[in-house]
């Protein structure tokens, strides 16, 4: 299966940015879908962005035209970069990666979270 391990998460103005990275290891060349996930205090895990293995991207409308996703061709690393960011930003964010091995039922893995405050 696949590990993940997300960084760069942080404290920041409205209207900064930041840009989180998770890394993949394990059985990467397995991976067909790879997301980011949050989740506020209170609210339920949202699917913020995805990526698919042909590289088609997909964002829920509050972060359309803010937030873009993308990774590397051998999936070892993806990226969120979170730009105009807003205080309903506020969250703990989540990276996630689906796949299958041949002969072995599909797979879901997520990492630990890393936390990300948008505030004055």
């Amino acid at each position: 299966q696949v590990q993940l391990v997300e960084s760069g998460g942080g404290l920041v103005q409205p209207g900064g940015s930041l840009r989180l990275s998770c890394a993949a290891s394990g059985s990467t060349f397995s991976i067909n879908f790879m997301g980011w996930y949050r989740q506020a205090p209170g609210k339920q895990r949202e699917l913020v962005a995805a990526i698919t293995s042909g590289g088609s991207t997909n964002y829920v409308d509050s972060v359309k035209d803010r937030f873009t996703i993308s990774r590397n061709n051998a999936k070892t690393m993806m990226y969120l970069q979170m730009n105009s960011l807003k205080p309903e930003d506020t969250a703990v964010y989540y990276c996630n990666a689906r796949g299958k091995l041949v002969g072995t039922t599909s797979w879901d893995a997520w990492g630990q979270g890393t936390q990300g405050t948008v505030s004055s």
